[in-house]
């Protein structure tokens, strides 16, 4: 399930960068991936989790740049 634009323009990675999120379809879910570090945060019945805990990290970790 998509998540609205309107949402979507107003949420953000929560690492201390909090930089913008994008959604993506990856391995057949759903996820919100930050456009900074590119930590992949699962989106669960339509919400997102937003929670260090729960995000898969992006090429070098939670909240550091990617690239």
């Amino acid at each position: 399930m998509p998540i609205d634009d309107d949402l979507l323009s107003l949420l953000a990675c929560p690492s201390d960068d909090h930089a913008p999120l994008r959604e993506e379809h990856r391995e057949g879910v759903d996820v919100l991936v930050c456009t900074h570090c590119a930590s992949a945060f699962p989106i669960q019945d339509g919400i997102p989790v937003l929670l260090l805990d729960d995000a898969k990290p992006g090429p070098n970790g939670l909240g550091n740049a990617a690239g």
